[in-house]
């Protein structure tokens, strides 16, 4: 079970290496528009994600 914890944790981190490894500039565009947004929206948007993510794990599962 831990492997794959291990795995899915490396798989996000290839993920999230994506965008400034393509486009630094429009990554660090992004990232700074996304520190003006306020905690509530981010929250919501993180809470939206999770929730997508589980709904997926779910379905492929």
């Amino acid at each position: 079970m831990w492997i794959d914890v291990i795995r899915a944790l490396a798989l996000v981190a290839v993920i999230e290496g994506l965008a400034p490894f393509i486009a630094p500039s429009a990554w660090r565009d992004t990232m700074i528009r996304l520190a003006e947004i306020d905690a509530r929206r981010l929250r919501l948007f993180g809470g939206v994600l999770i929730a997508a993510g589980v709904v997926v794990l779910q379905l492929v599962h």
